[in-house]
Parts: structure tokens; sequence; C-alpha cells
């Protein structure tokens, strides 16, 4: 039974081996101390943070997100270690809240590693604080327990790691601060959740969603884990591999939509079987709920392939710790069977990973085909019946996301529009492989040919004479990538070059900003100009900071800030080694803006677990001149008024 705590009360564990489970209404950051039998930290190399997310026997997430999970196995831990404090603070910035108590009360389970729950804990009461020690696993006469605390800053990380006896808190708290930041500006955004301000709970079991994106409450019940699946055994109990949200055997009876399934084989899949009002709604939540599923399986494959490796590397320790293994062939047969053991256990994993991965990738298979023109590849047939669209859809794609435990599987990457930030194409040089063997000049090129594909999908979805596409060219080296929107005549006006150029159109767009904000806060919207476009801007800006003075910069990221809300958005390409001049003062700049890359580079982080996807962007078939029969039709429609 769980034990649903308040502050204070206790709880003793049944096991070594545990998860910690967060669960919040907005992103937080997510850490953990070791203290001593004092409750002392001894040092940063006792605290688990995103910069440092590893620390003996405690793994923490690396970014702020809304659900966390962290890996502990107390029998790990070193000796001198009594107690460890699950720590969670907001994250700072512009436009995040400053306080607990103006998002959804923070909930805790500890549980075991099959997602049973021991205890949980829910953060009620906080207020101007915005660090909190949430609960702690505490040794007291060799039983390990754990007890909710509860125990809010209003001054922060820095407050709460001082109160712990952290030397350096504040430096500390400020470089966690900055890795987080990063974090979150290679994140690819989650979507919004169902019902916002609840408190967020998940059920007891290891995933609080459905396949496809569907809540828990809506569906039918989880069906038990696979008795056909081996399940290994370790110290707090055993290990499932099965994931949690896809069907192992025995399915339970599929929605009507859904073909029926042979008996003991998973569902079939179905485009749109995911909750929404509409079509493209439902599809959308499919695809993030792939989205989440491939990474909550990877996830537990890789942590069942690192406990296989520590549980061998402390079954060698000890036997090669012991002086008689050493006589006779002993030792030879310990580690054969180390080595067996782990094979066994990585092999189960890997088994359960690739029933995910197969369908998954049957759930692509029929997604795809399914796919409206704002979500589909150049590729798709879609594109052959294209029309201007009568209104906006909710996302558009604009590029693939895939692992490399999922060879061939590719998961689209949707934005919200309007969008909700900029984006950044990056033409410099990255570690990549496919940046490694691309020439400078080429991926300066491949990176304007990207951004111009992205205005072209933004126009093609859009209706006619609702979205507008200005172009900055100082130096006038992206004329060949910018043919198809200067030939096709959607553009706003020709591309600006030169100091003057850069200086008129970004004049024209900041004075656009300035004023909706004057009638939005006025609440006189039909005081606006006559002559003032209402619909959705899109600036693309080549070669940054080339042709810019220190007020362009400046008026550059006004409106990268406040440009979105009123419908003002970036599209830069550009190599921040080009900008290295201006030191941190164009941090912020860069990291408000969403990066992609001309070429493949696992630089994007997903919302839930953290892990480096590879993105790809989106390019027409070789020979295909699609993308220009797309922007000959958006012309047409303006030309004529209508779709």
């Amino acid at each position: 039974m769980t034990a649903e705590l308040i502050r204070g009360q206790n709880h003793t564990l049944p096991q070594t081996r545990l998860e910690i489970r967060v669960s919040a209404g907005s992103p937080v950051v997510a850490g953990a101390t070791l203290g001593d039998e004092r409750g002392t930290v001894r040092g940063a190399e006792w605290i688990a943070h995103p910069a440092s997310h590893r620390v003996p026997g405690l793994e923490v997430s690396r970014q702020a997100a809304a659900d966390h999970r962290l890996a502990v196995d107390l029998d790990a831990l070193p000796d001198s270690v009594h107690r460890v404090t699950v720590l969670l603070a907001l994250p700072v910035g512009a436009g995040r809240p400053g306080r607990f108590g103006a998002v959804a009360a923070p909930f805790v389970a500890v549980t075991g590693l099959d997602g049973t729950e021991i205890a949980t804990f829910t953060l009620t009461g906080l207020d101007t604080e915005s660090a909190v020690s949430a609960l702690e696993l505490y040794r007291r006469q060799g039983v390990w327990k754990v007890r909710a605390v509860g125990q809010g800053y209003a001054a922060g990380l820095a407050e709460m790691l001082a109160d712990q006896g952290v030397a350096g808190a504040a430096e500390l708290a400020a470089s966690i601060q900055e890795a987080v930041a990063s974090g979150l500006a290679r994140s690819v955004p989650p979507p919004p959740r169902a019902s916002e301000g609840e408190r967020v709970r998940h059920p007891a079991g290891p995933a609080a969603t459905g396949g496809g994106g569907t809540p828990a409450s809506a569906r039918v019940p989880e069906p038990p884990a696979d008795p056909a699946l081996p399940q290994p055994e370790a110290p707090g109990g055993p290990v499932s591999y099965a994931h949690p949200r896809r069907q192992t055997s025995a399915p339970p009876p599929p929605p009507p939509a859904t073909p029926p399934a042979a008996p003991g084989q998973p569902a079939q899949p179905v485009a749109g079987d995911a909750t929404g009002w509409s079509m493209d709604e439902r599809l959308y939540n499919q695809i993030w709920g792939m989205f989440e599923d491939m990474a909550r399986a990877v996830a537990a494959y890789r942590s069942a392939v690192d406990f296989a490796e520590s549980r061998m590397d402390q079954e060698l320790e000890r036997t090669l710790s012991d002086p008689r293994s050493r006589i006779g062939g002993t030792g030879d047969r310990a580690r054969e069977a180390a080595r067996a053991k782990h094979d066994e256990l990585t092999g189960r994993a890997r088994e359960a990973l690739e029933r995910d991965l197969a369908q998954l990738a049957a759930e692509s298979a029929v997604v795809e085909p399914a796919l409206p023109a704002a979500y589909a590849g150049w590729g798709n047939p879609v594109w052959h019946g294209y029309r201007v669209p009568m209104e906006i859809p909710m996302a558009l794609r604009i590029g693939d996301l895939h692992l490399p435990e999922g060879i061939g599987l590719r998961i689209p990457l949707l934005v919200r529009l309007p969008l909700e930030r900029g984006i950044w194409v990056d033409s410099g040089r990255t570690a990549s492989e496919a940046a490694a063997a691309t020439a400078g000049d080429q991926l300066r090129t491949l990176a304007m040919e990207t951004a111009v594909a992205l205005a072209a999908r933004l126009l093609a979805v859009y209706p006619a004479d609702e979205f507008s596409v200005h172009v900055i060219d100082p130096a006038g080296s992206a004329a060949g990538p910018l043919t198809p929107l200067v030939a096709s005549g959607v553009l706003a006006g020709p591309p600006a070059a030169g100091a003057e150029g850069v200086s008129a159109v970004l004049a024209h767009l900041t004075r656009r900003v300035d004023l909706v904000q004057m009638a939005i806060r006025a609440g006189a919207a039909d005081a606006l100009p006559p002559d003032l476009d209402t619909g959705e801007h899109l600036l693309i800006v080549n070669d940054f900071p080339h042709g810019f003075d220190d007020r362009a910069v400046t008026q550059l990221r006004y409106l990268a800030d406040e440009g979105p809300s009123v419908g003002v958005h970036l599209l830069m390409v550009a190599d921040r080694e080009d900008a290295r001049a201006y030191g941190p003062v164009l941090d912020p700049l860069w990291r408000s803006l969403l990066r992609i890359t001309p070429v493949a580079d696992d630089h994007l982080a997903d919302p839930w677990v953290g892990h480096a996807w590879t993105y790809e962007p989106l390019r027409a078939p070789q020979g295909s001149r699609v993308l220009e029969q797309v922007l000959a039709l958006v012309a047409a429609a303006r030309r004529s008024g209508r779709p």
C-alpha cells in the first residue's frame, strides 16, 4: 500500500533500488545532495544536478522539465553518506514563474523499479519560495527511510545549498542555473497540458499517458507485465523491461476505430488514434505521444544496460577482492558468470526495446501517409494536391528527429503555430560527422536553403495575405538560395542589403511591435493605423552580424524577445563564431531561439528524459520542384485575393 505522506512524516523503504518521480505543472530543476551523519554536504562532488548529473548511487535529469525520474541505488552510495535530499528549484529567466505559489503544487513519488509507488508527497502550501527541499532518504540504525520535508527557500537555490553547508553555494547555484538555461535553449518545448493549473499526478504505474498521447484516464487499463518476459532479479526487486505505454501480451479490447488484433498480439495502429477535436489535433497528439514513447523506451533500455554493467562491475570487484578467488579457476568462473548475467540482462532489455520500436515503426507507417501538408515532409503526395488553406493549422513540421537505437525510425518535429519562439539555423561548423564532411561555404548555402524551405512551408500553411516574409541579406550573399522566394513574388519586398537596408527593415518591424503592444495594453485595437499589416510577419536574417551596428543588434534582440507575442518572428541564419566579438551580450538572443542545423546534428533534447536527438532538416526530393510549385500557388492566391 502506498504511504501518502505529509510534512514531517516518514516511511520505511522496503528496497534499495528506487526511482523518485517528480511531476509539476511547469518546468522545474531537480537535483539531489548527499549528506553525512549531520546532513552536511562535504563538497560539490556530493551534489547531483543538471551540470553534473551523476554521483555514486544517484542520477538526476540533465535539464529542467515538468516531469523527472531520479534513479537511486542506496547500496551504491559511499559508506559515509547517511542522507539523500531531493531538491527542486524553478529555473530563472524572463517570462518564467519566480515562485512556487504561481505554479501547480509539485508531486513527488518514491517508487520501485517496476513503478509501484512506495510513498508519495504533494508539496502544498508553497508561496514565495523558488527552491524547496522536497524529501530526504536517510539511514537510521542500518535501515533506510523516506521523510517528507517540503522546506522552501524564498532566496532560491543558493540559500537552499548554503543551508546544507555547501561552500560557494551562490557560485554553484549560478552555474547550475546557467546549465539549466543552456539545456532549456536546446530543448524542444512540450505540447501544452490538457488542463493547466491542476496538480499533475502520475498514476501508480510507470506512465501517466497512453500511447499516442491519450491521457491515461481516458484509456482502458494497461495490461500487466508480460509473464512470458523473464524478469531479472535485483537487490530491490524485479526489473521490468516492458515499456509502460506499449502493450505486450493479452491487450485490452481496442477502441471501435482500431482494427481488431489477433489474440496475444498488439492492436493494429491507426492514424489519429489520440484525443482531439479535429483530425489535425489528433494526429498532432499522436505524433507527440510517439515522440514521448520513443524517448522513454530508449531511456528504459539505457537504464537497464547501465544497471547490467554496474552489477557486473560490482560482482567482479567482490570476486577479485577475495584472495581465494585467485587460486585455481575460481576467478575465471566468476568472471564468466558475471559476463553471462550481464549479457542475459542486456539481451532482455534489447528484446523489449526492439518490440517497442517495432510497434512505433508500424504506427509511423500508418501515420505518415495520413498527415496533412503542414505535418508532412516535402516528399509526401499530399503536396501534389495542395491548396492555399482558409485557416492556419495548429502546428508545422520543421524537421525529423531520431536516436541511434531506432535506426530508420524518424519522429516528425512539430512546433506550434503561431511560432512561440524564433528559429536559428546554425551555419557554423558543429561537431557532427555531417558538418565535418561539409565545406564551410557549402554549410552556409545549405543553412540558407533550409531557412528558405522553412519560410516556404510557413507561407504555404497560412491563408493568403496573412503571412508576410521579409529578408535581410546585408552582403547579398544569399541570392542563389533566395531565388524561389524572390522569383515567385511572395516576399513583402526585395531582400534588404547594406546597413541602410538593415536599419529600414528593423525600424519597420520594431514600429509594428510597439504599436500592437500599445494597442493591446490600452485595449484599443481599433486605434491601430490603417496602413499597419496585422498579419503574421517573418524576418529572415542572413549572415548576422554583418551589416549590424549596435542599434540594429539591440532592435534584433527586442524583436526576438517581444515579437512572437504580437506576430513578428525571427528566422536567423548565422554562425555564432562570427558574433563572438559581442561576448555574452548576445547569449540571451541565442537562447531565445530554437537552434536547428542544415545537416544532421544531435543537439536537440526531448522535454521528458533529455536524450540528445539527431535533427535532420526537411528537403525536397532530388529533382523535385514541389517547393517552387507550392510558392507559385501561394503567389497566385495573393494576386487573386482568395485561396
